[in-house]
């Protein structure tokens, strides 16, 4: 079924750095640490760690073989696995759903996404270099929480952050304060890069602008680290990542929450990881790459820890709330637009630089992941209907394009209810298919063919002797129970 004009991955770094690109996203910067930070922290850690490789890996491994057995869009490789009529409707089905629900989303995502950008163009407009030291609001968008703690403003929150940004310069202003015109230009602008990476094919797009911006995000946080750590007050926050109550892993809610952070930050359950696993040539050795993408998810996570929970507790030092009313830490977004920014003003001419980095990483962070999100609709236009890729990556994004805009409209009802029925119930569950098609419905001979490519003896070799049950019985009760914490809160 192989297509040879579909386009390859033309090196193991270029996969590394687009499939970790893709695992890499707004989660693993803010979400990953501000979870730790209120469900015991070290405690948090070491259970994110240990299931990051208990499910997220094998699950990871799933959508990367079926891929590259099938070397097709989502739902032309589970219909080509499948082994009857029911089954190849049922990979219709699945295939389909992944599809609305990346693009969904994707919808939500470019307005996060659209946030960052234009907090680091308003970063730049009242820079030192242009409005002399001392200068700028740099606290923006505010979080509410309307979402259930993903990204998410309230209509009180979206005032409050208006107020924040009454010291900047007017293009600062303008930049840093929530509203339609800004959220719909930035929106249409950071979809427009995503298209234009998308639109230039896998080699020439996906492949070199994931390895220009992949070691650029890792740089840009390792600096952070290293500065963060010199700020008074950095070590109470240090301590509090580093050393574990263990006491808190007997905590259920805990393991949920770090069984839901270890699935979802690697992009598993709406086909982009299978998307990326039918760019890999039939030489490529999957154990080890996918091994090489979860433990790069994993590093950016965890370093990302030692950048936002010790900057947590820097921001108190210097005077900034960091607790809610309630005594508990205040939640990702609220950190992200408010606590943080206002750290950053503190410091002067230095924080206005610092606000600068931080927000790079952040869009690049967006960026690497919506080009897998758009990656998935757009090889199935091109494959099943024909169409060229460049247009078909411009018309879905224009799609995508519009259903943002609905929701920009109609913010407050909309971005929340959009977040949870994507990311709570339908990636869970349309991973959970991802699995039953590779441990129930795939015959193991094929899957054991198609590891033969690389490895002649697979058989002989450890994941061979684990993952094809761990799939099959493993796996799909984990993600059950990750579908099921909503019970739990």
């Amino acid at each position: 079924m192989k297509n040879s004009r579909r386009g390859e991955f033309s090196s193991r770094f270029g996969f590394i750095m687009a499939a970790a690109g893709s695992a890499v996203g707004l989660g693993n910067i803010w979400g990953f640490p501000t979870q730790a930070a209120g469900n015991g922290g070290a405690a948090f850690l070491l259970a994110y760690l240990a299931l990051a490789f208990a499910l997220a890996y094998p699950a990871l491994m799933a959508e990367l073989i079926i891929g590259r057995h099938a070397h097709a869009n989502v739902v032309g490789s589970l219909r080509f696995i499948a082994r009857g009529r029911k089954s190849r409707a049922l990979g219709s089905a699945v295939g389909a759903a992944g599809i609305v629900t990346v693009s969904l989303i994707l919808s939500f995502y470019s307005i996060i996404g659209s946030w960052m950008i234009a907090h680091f163009l308003g970063t730049a407009a009242d820079f030192p270099w242009l409005n002399g030291f001392g200068g700028g609001g740099l606290g923006g968008d505010a979080a509410g929480a309307g979402s259930g703690g993903q990204a998410g403003l309230t209509t009180a929150a979206a005032a409050a952050s208006s107020s924040t940004a009454a010291s900047s310069s007017a293009a600062a202003q303008w930049l840093l304060t929530f509203s339609l015109p800004r959220n719909v230009l930035f929106m249409l602008i950071f979809l427009g890069l995503t298209a234009g990476i998308i639109a230039a094919g896998v080699h020439d797009g996906i492949e070199r602008w994931s390895t220009r911006l992949m070691p650029i995000l890792i740089a840009t946080l390792l600096c952070l680290v290293g500065y963060v750590m010199t700020l008074e007050g950095a070590l109470q926050g240090l301590k509090i990542y580093l050393l574990p109550d263990f006491s808190a892993l007997l905590n259920p809610q805990l393991i949920i929450s770090a069984l839901g952070a270890a699935f979802f930050s690697l992009s598993l359950g709406v086909g982009t990881m299978l998307i990326y696993g039918s760019y890999i040539p039939d030489e490529g050795k999957l154990p080890a790459l996918g091994g090489w993408v979860t433990g790069v998810d994993v590093m950016i996570a965890v370093t990302a820890g030692f950048v936002v929970l010790p900057a947590m507790y820097v921001a108190l030092h210097n005077g900034v709330e960091i607790f809610g009313a309630d005594g508990a830490l205040l939640s990702g977004d609220t950190l992200i637009f408010r606590v943080l920014p206002a750290l950053f003003e503190t410091m002067g001419a230095t924080g206005a630089f610092v606000s600068l980095i931080f927000f790079a990483l952040m869009t690049i962070a967006a960026l690497t992941s919506s080009i897998s999100m758009l990656e998935v609709p757009v090889s199935y236009a091109v494959e099943h209907f024909g169409l060229e890729r460049r247009r078909g990556a411009y018309l879905i994004a224009a799609i995508i394009a519009l259903i943002s805009g609905g929701i920009l409209l109609n913010f407050d009802a909309l971005f929340g209810l959009v977040v949870a029925a994507t990311t709570r119930y339908m990636q869970p569950l349309l991973g959970l298919f991802f699995c039953i098609f590779c441990g129930w419905i795939w015959h193991r001979d094929g899957i054991l063919q198609e590891l033969r490519k690389s490895q002649p003896d697979a058989e002989r070799g450890l994941f061979w002797a684990v993952w094809p049950w761990y799939i099959r019985f493993v796996v799909p009760v984990i993600i059950l129970l990750i579908f099921a914490q909503p019970l739990f809160d």
